[in-house]
């Protein structure tokens, strides 16, 4: 038989998290404090993150350790496995080996927990009882849930409005595991009555859910704010799926020509792709693509500069790809990629050339999904068919040129709770929608004068 799913065994989950902050060319630009213009310090971020967190936040150390109490967590479902796409080759007719980590075998069903349960972990040891924070497509609020049952932590979870009332599913996935979840914008934070005292009917973004999670945590001592993508320390705990994806290469015998993952926030391509671009940094040939939807073009059309994480500006300035941080993309489905900027280490790295990038409809995307459903049985989320819809291109390529390649993605989730967006589609509903060039103007007319 061929080998379709090479598995690790227990054992082999990592025992360290890679920090390509160690190996990049260039860093990533400080945080500056909004109103010093200062870099930012312990003191600024200590009263929403415990010390442990801001110290991998910001160090260039390689290797660092995963705590044992985490293993035992990650065991419930890490090594997760690689599969060979025998069926999808075959019916793409291409030459091109394409391989496939599957996430969506985690307890929350996507790569999220990968960084929910070491920030629980840390939390919890720190002293604090209570997590605000923000979810997109329900994802990494459901992880950040599972988190907090796991370790005994009440969970507060602002999810953008247009994916509460997309996939209730989500919301008592969350609610199963004891959190409370509120629609963003909401009236429970300054920061929400004020955008909706402004459009009572805003869809939401992952900007304005932020804002009130971070003023939820800031307000009460006893809360914390954890967020599931953008910043370093996250990026870091996702290196696990690179990191047994290159064990799982070797048993295999072969290695990726290109990697590709979907860029929301930047934590699963950051996840999958950092250790080999340890490789390319050492002078290993090899591609690294992001993928990101049309309605909300970050790397392919915002601009490198200083903005807030933020809409309502309570975040530090961060060195980005934004397209401005009151920018409302539309509601599409794959709500987890509604992000008006990337993760500061993702930028620098597209900034550099080292990763590259490219952009989709949502139409385009779900007919990707269905194919690959169909041959390799899996449903994927939205956020993940953006992923496969570049590795069907890349193995077109491979056979207009008849060239062979190892093309490599990371199925960051299912979507078994995402089912509304495909019904959606099999009826024709679904339009693609491109932001017009000028209101993207509009929201970087609008960036701060810094740097």
């Amino acid at each position: 038989m061929k080998e379709t799913k090479i598995v690790l065994p227990d054992r082999e989950i990592p025992k360290q998290w890679y920090n390509i902050m160690a190996d990049m060319p260039h860093l990533p630009k400080p945080p500056l404090h909004p109103g010093t213009l200062k870099p930012v310090g312990p003191d600024d971020l200590s009263p929403i993150f415990p010390m442990s967190l801001i110290e991998q936040e910001v160090s260039t150390q390689r290797w660092i350790d995963i705590p044992e109490e985490v293993l035992d967590i990650y065991a419930l479902w890490r090594p997760s496995p690689l599969y060979r796409a025998h069926r999808l080759e075959k019916a793409l007719g291409t030459p091109a080996r394409i391989y496939y980590k599957y996430e969506g075998v985690s307890p929350a069903g996507s790569h999220k927990p990968n960084t929910s349960i070491p920030q629980a972990y840390y939390n919890k040891k720190a002293g604090i009882k209570r997590i605000a924070t923000e979810t997109g497509a329900g994802q990494w609020g459901a992880a950040m849930s599972l988190a907090g049952s796991l370790f005994g932590l009440e969970v507060t979870v602002y999810m953008v409005r247009v994916s509460y009332n997309q996939k209730p599913y989500r919301r008592i996935q969350m609610e199963t595991w004891g959190a409370t979840v509120h629609p963003s914008p909401s009236n429970v934070t300054n920061s929400g009555r004020k955008i909706l005292e402004a459009d009572p009917d805003s869809p939401g973004s992952l900007g304005i859910a932020i804002s009130e999670a971070v003023e939820d945590a800031a307000t009460h001592n006893d809360t914390n704010y954890a967020l599931g993508s953008v910043l370093n320390h996250v990026l870091l705990h996702q290196t696990v799926i690179g990191l047994e994806a290159k064990k799982q290469f070797e048993l295999a015998g072969d290695y990726p020509d290109v990697v590709i993952g979907c860029c929301g926030g930047g934590s699963n391509l950051g996840g999958v792709s950092s250790p080999f671009l340890y490789d390319k940094i050492h002078g290993r040939e090899m591609r690294v693509v992001a993928v990101e939807p049309i309605s909300c073009p970050t790397l392919t059309k915002g601009e490198f500069r200083y903005d807030f994480g933020d809409t309502a500006g309570l975040t530090p300035y961060l060195m980005m790809y934004t397209l401005g941080h009151d920018f409302v993309p539309p509601g599409i489905h794959a709500g987890g990629l509604r992000y008006h900027a990337d993760a500061p280490i993702i930028c620098q790295l597209y900034h550099d050339k080292l990763i590259e990038a490219v952009s989709y409809g949502q139409t385009v995307v779900f007919d990707a999904a269905i194919r690959f459903a169909k041959t390799e049985g899996i449903i994927p989320a939205p956020e993940s068919a953006h992923a496969i819809k570049a590795v069907l291109d890349e193995a077109e390529r491979c056979k207009e040129e008849g060239k062979e390649k190892t093309v490599f993605f990371n199925l960051s989730g299912h979507g078994y709770l995402d089912l509304t967006a495909y019904a959606d589609y099999i009826a024709g509903k679904l339009e693609d929608y491109e932001y017009p060039d000028e209101k993207i103007k509009q929201a970087l007319a609008k960036l701060p004068a810094v740097g």
